[in-house]
């Protein structure tokens, strides 16, 4: 089975670990994974914020990018989601829009993709500690992966999952919503780690970088003893603490 991974921004700058422990998984349940180079961008921030004559340019390098792939994989729901977008953005051009739409049903996100294509729910990981699961909006409420993720969190040997209180509710980051709106991103970041400090977990884990950089961020502004993990990291975790 080949696949392509797209690795997104975050990803590419800020959680480069996530990566690669996306790929050691994949390729350990017999994937062959490449890495197209021309990747950029998805368009989502410019998309968001009401440019989507602008997404445009990204949303077709992204479509001949994959092109080739049989399955294109994703360490974050909210990214994966953008490329079900494109359909939409592309409607007034119907080679494109067909091309995006065949995009939108070869792409998964990491955990989705191992549970639902793969038929895996116990990728043999062991990592000890007291962690708890923060559910990222886009790749819950969007694009539907609610339970694939705790399902594999659940399998993890030496991990003892306590459930978010509220942890259905927005961090607070929301791409460019933190930036245009600051004062009410900072409440609902403080509500989350609150929330999370209730848990008296070790460790918060998460499946989008963009929600881990919020919620780390605050973590690390509070000097909260908090550790922030992609799910990825502890998928692939061989008996790490």
């Amino acid at each position: 089975m080949k696949v392509s991974l797209f690795i997104t921004c975050l990803g590419d700058v800020f959680y480069v670990n996530a990566g690669k422990a996306a790929v050691e998984l994949l390729e350990r349940f017999g994937c062959e994974v490449d890495f197209p180079e021309t990747q950029t961008c998805c368009g989502q921030p410019a998309y968001n914020s009401g440019y989507h004559d602008k997404t445009k340019a990204a949303a077709k390098n992204m479509i001949k990018t994959f092109a080739h792939s049989e399955y294109v994989v994703s360490p974050s729901g909210s990214c994966a989601y953008m490329f079900h977008e494109y359909e939409s953005l592309l409607k007034d051009e119907p080679e494109w829009q067909e091309k995006a739409r065949e995009l939108k049903e070869k792409t998964y996100e990491l955990t989705q993709f191992i549970t639902d294509v793969l038929k895996i729910e116990d990728t043999g990981s062991e990592f000890h500690a007291k962690a708890t699961y923060h559910t990222s909006c886009h790749m819950t409420r969007l694009l539907g992966v609610t339970e694939a993720p705790l399902k594999l969190l659940s399998k993890v040997d030496g991990l003892e999952m306590i459930d978010l209180p509220n942890r259905h509710d927005c961090c607070g980051f929301g791409g460019t919503f933190s930036v245009k709106m600051p004062a009410i991103s900072e409440q609902m970041v403080d509500e989350k780690v609150e929330h999370v400090e209730e848990t008296d977990a070790e460790v918060l884990i998460g499946a989008d970088g963009g929600c881990l950089m919020n919620i780390g961020g605050r973590l690390n502004r509070q000097k909260k003893p908090i550790k922030v993990m992609h799910i990825a990291e502890i998928l692939n975790s061989r008996g790490e603490r």
